[in-house]
């Protein structure tokens, strides 16, 4: 689905399957303004968890408190906090009550370079500053302050259109740092030189 670059991506966009979301996001620009400045990422790897009836979704557990935006509408961001020390941030798909979503992997910095490199201090070059879901949440100060937020333009995290990545230049494969339905083929990576883990 194809929208004009530099916009917010619409709610339409995400009104989808999350798997076709996930593979759509990438070249997409992943923006937040914290008041102060703007640090933004263009997306280059993303997972997708596509409801209730996938094991490895939060959402298969129902809705909690934790996992209430995941429920939606879509466009929404559902920012969770794991392992005790990371916050990932997702982008809700899907009909407004359903419970999928993609998770955003990976960036490759763009804006506000000295920002990342402030929040990410043991990041010894700049392709590691957001080279994983928890490292570009910290990069972009992405917090629980920003679950629930509009991803569509409305609030300070944003995610914007990019230029379309060709399916040459896209690898797709299983999910990583799950225990189930760990073969399924929901992780869409764009292709570099050094792998994204």
């Amino acid at each position: 689905m194809r929208e004009h670059e530099g916009a917010p991506l619409s709610s339409g966009f995400y009104l989808r399957d999350a798997a076709l979301v996930a593979r759509d996001l990438l070249g997409a620009v992943l923006q937040h303004d914290d008041g102060t400045q703007v640090v933004s990422g263009r997306i280059i790897e993303t997972e997708a968890y596509l409801g209730p009836h996938d094991p490895a979704s939060h959402s298969a557990a129902g809705r909690t408190a934790r996992t209430w935006h995941m429920f939606g509408p879509p466009g929404t961001a559902y920012v969770y906090f794991i392992y005790g020390m990371h916050w990932c941030v997702n982008a809700v798909t899907g009909e407004d009550g359903y419970g999928s979503a993609v998770l955003i992997r990976a960036l490759e910095p763009i804006q506000g370079l000295s920002a990342m490199r402030l929040r990410r201090p043991r990041a010894r070059r700049d392709t590691a500053l957001c080279d994983g879901p928890g490292k570009l949440c910290a990069a972009l100060g992405i917090t629980r302050a920003q679950d629930g937020l509009l991803l569509t333009g409305a609030s300070s995290l944003t995610i914007l259109a990019g230029p379309p990545v060709h399916d040459t230049h896209v690898v797709i494969g299983p999910r990583i740092g799950i225990s189930k339905a760990v073969d399924w083929p929901l992780r869409f990576r764009v292709m570099s030189p050094r792998p994204i883990r």
